[in-house]
C-alpha cells in the first residue's frame, strides 16, 4: 500500500511540461533545482518501509501498511502519530520542508466535513470526496494543494476581466469539466496530485458560478505548465549554503490549458456555498502541521543563537541569557497550541476529530506574526560574522587558509571549520535570498496575516468572556441573550464534562 522512493520518482517522470529559467526540464528527479526535494520526498516514502522508522511512519490495518500522514483522524491518539511521524521526519532529514504530504491531506478532510452541503450540489460530489480519501490511503500519492490564483484586478468580478485570472469551467463533457486559468503552488511539478479550489470569492452576484469549482487534479494531466521560479539550489556552493541547498520546494505557477478533469475528481461545481464552507474551514486540520514546522524552525534559531554565544564565552552574560530566554518562549509558545490543541480536541461536524480549533489557529498567529522578530533576534545572537565571513574556498586556499585558521579557532573544542559551518548555516537560515524567501512564505502559505486573524475570530469563544463580566458587573440576561456556554474557563469545563470527546480519547 506504502510506495517506495523510486516508485514515487517514477511516478513523476511523465513527461510533464515543465519550465524553469526559460528552459524546459526534461526531468524533473534529475534537474539540479528539483533533485534535493525529490530526493527528500522519496527518503520519506522510504522511511514508511525502513525498519528503523516503519513503526513511526505506517501503521498496519487488516493486513495492509498505510502511511500515518494520511489516516483519516478519529481519535486524540492519531494525532499524537502524526505529529511524531513530521517530527521523525524532519529530524532525519536534518531541516524543514512544508509540503512533505502530511498538510495538505488535512484540507480534503475539511470537505469530508462538508458532505451536506455537497449533497446539496450532487450526491456524487460527497461521494467523490470519500472515494478519493480512501484513494489517498491506497495509492499513497504526493499529494499537494492549489489555492492561489493570479490577483488580477480585485476591485472587479473575474467577468469584467480576463475571465483566465480565476480558474473556472469553461465547458462540460461526457466524460467530466474542462477548466483554464492558472494556480500557483510550491511542489507541483514535483508532485503527483492537488486538491484544486478557489481561495478568492470574487464570482459577482451569482448563486451559482463557474469558479466555485473544487477538483483533485492529476498532475500528469495532458494541457497542464509549469512555470517555475528559479530555485535556490545549485546556485552557490552547497559549503556556504547548505539549507538553501537542500531545502528549498519550489514555486510554480500551474498553467490550465483546457484541462479535463473527469467527473469521478469533481468535488463541488457551480456552487458558492460549498465554496466558501471550504474557504473557511479549509485549515481547520492542516493548520497543524503547518504550525509544527515553525517549532522545528524555533528550533533551528535556538541551536545557532546559543552555539554562537557559547564558542566565544557570552552565553553566561544576562542581556544574551535574557535573547536567549525570548527565543525559548517563542518555541514554547508554538510547542504549548500544538499540545494543547492534541489534547483539548474536537469532534468536526463529519465525526473526525480536529485540533482544538481556537488553540491552533492562534497558535498560527503567534507562529506566523512573532517569527521576523525571532530571526532578528537570532541574528542578534549569531553577531555580524554572519555576513562578513568568507566562503569555504578561502578556508580550504593554501594562500588564505592558515590566516583562517588562525583567526576563526577560538580553542580546541571551536576550531575554525566548525565555527565556519555554523555560521553559514546561520547566514542561510537568516540572511540569504532563500532566508527571506521563507519568511514571506510563513506568512502568507496558508492564507494572509488578516485571514489568520479572522480565523481566531471564528472560533475563539466570546461567549466566555461576556459572560463573566455580565455577572461580575450584575448585568442581566438580556444582554448577553440565548447562548449555551457553560460556567467558567471552556478548557476546564471541556475537560470535565461527560461528553466531551478529549474525555473519550483520554480515557
Amino acid at each position: 500500500m506504502i510506495r517506495t522512493g523510486e516508485e514515487y520518482k517514477a511516478s513523476i517522470q511523465d513527461g510533464r511540461e515543465v519550465y524553469v529559467n526559460g528552459e524546459r526540464v526534461k526531468d524533473v528527479t534529475s534537474h539540479p533545482m528539483f533533485k534535493p526535494l525529490v530526493d527528500i520526498r522519496a527518503r520519506i516514502y522510504d522511511m514508511q518501509h525502513d525498519e528503523q522508522t516503519r513503526h513511526v511512519m505506517a501503521y498496519e490495518e487488516d493486513g495492509e501498511w498505510n502511511a500515518v500522514a494520511n489516516k483519516l483522524p478519529l481519535t486524540q491518539g492519531d494525532w499524537w502519530d502524526k505529529r511524531r511521524a513530521t517530527d521523525t521526519v524532519l529530524e532525519d532529514i536534518g531541516g524543514i520542508v512544508t509540503r512533505v504530504g502530511d498538510e495538505t491531506v488535512g484540507e480534503m478532510w475539511s470537505l469530508f466535513d462538508g458532505q451536506d452541503l455537497l449533497n446539496e450540489v450532487d450526491p456524487q460530489f460527497s461521494a467523490n470526496i470519500r472515494t478519493h480519501i480512501a484513494k489517498v490511503l491506497r495509492a499513497d500519492p504526493f499529494h499537494v494543494s492549489a489555492n492561489t490564483d493570479p490577483k488580477g484586478d480585485r476591485s472587479k468580478p473575474p467577468q469584467e476581466q480576463d475571465p483566465d485570472m480565476l480558474l473556472h469551467v469553461v465547458k462540460e463533457v461526457d466524460a467530466g469539466i474542462i477548466v483554464r486559468g492558472a494556480k500557483y503552488e510550491t511542489a507541483a511539478a514535483y508532485a503527483n496530485q492537488a486538491f484544486t479550489k478557489p481561495t478568492i470569492a470574487n464570482w459577482g452576484n451569482a448563486a451559482y458560478s463557474d469558479y466555485a469549482v473544487g477538483f483533485i487534479c492529476e498532475l500528469g494531466s495532458p494541457g497542464l505548465k509549469y512555470i517555475c521560479r528559479t530555485g535556490f539550489a545549485g546556485r552557490a556552493p552547497a559549503d556556504d549554503y547548505p539549507l538553501s541547498n537542500k531545502f528549498d520546494e519550489v514555486d510554480t505557477l500551474v498553467i490550465f490549458d483546457d484541462v479535463l478533469i473527469p467527473w469521478e475528481n469533481v468535488l463541488f461545481y457551480r456552487h458558492t456555498k460549498a465554496a466558501a464552507f471550504i474557504r473557511a474551514t479549509l485549515h481547520r486540520y492542516s493548520a497543524f502541521a503547518f504550525v509544527q514546522r515553525n517549532l522545528k524552525l524555533a528550533d533551528m534559531m535556538i541551536g545557532a543563537a546559543l552555539f554562537n554565544a557559547r564558542q566565544t564565552g557570552l552565553d553566561k552574560q544576562q542581556a544574551v541569557q535574557e535573547k536567549l530566554s525570548t527565543l525559548a518562549v517563542y518555541r514554547e509558545g508554538i510547542n504549548a497550541h500544538l499540545t494543547a490543541a492534541i489534547s483539548l480536541p474536537e469532534r468536526s461536524p463529519g465525526g473526525l476529530m480536529m485540533p482544538n480549533q481556537s488553540l491552533l489557529y492562534t497558535g498560527r498567529v503567534l507562529a506566523c506574526s512573532q517569527l521576523h522578530e525571532m530571526m532578528h533576534i537570532t541574528r542578534e545572537l549569531c553577531g555580524g560574522q554572519i555576513c562578513v565571513t568568507p566562503d569555504k574556498a578561502s578556508f580550504d586556499a593554501p594562500e588564505t587558509a592558515p590566516w583562517l585558521n588562525k583567526f576563526y579557532s577560538v580553542n580546541e573544542n571551536w576550531v575554525a571549520d566548525d565555527r565556519r559551518r555554523l555560521l553559514a548555516f546561520a547566514r542561510d537560515m537568516l540572511n540569504s535570498d532563500y532566508a527571506g524567501h521563507r519568511l514571506t512564505f510563513q506568512l502568507f502559505a496558508q492564507s494572509p496575516p488578516f485571514a489568520h486573524l479572522a480565523a481566531v475570530h471564528r472560533n475563539f469563544d466570546w461567549d466566555g468572556p461576556l459572560d463573566f463580566v455580565r455577572k461580575a458587573a450584575g448585568l442581566s440576561d438580556r444582554v448577553l441573550g440565548k447562548t449555551d456556554h457553560a460556567s467558567g474557563d471552556k478548557a476546564v469545563s471541556q475537560w470535565f464534562s461527560k461528553d466531551a470527546a478529549v474525555r473519550t480519547a483520554a480515557e
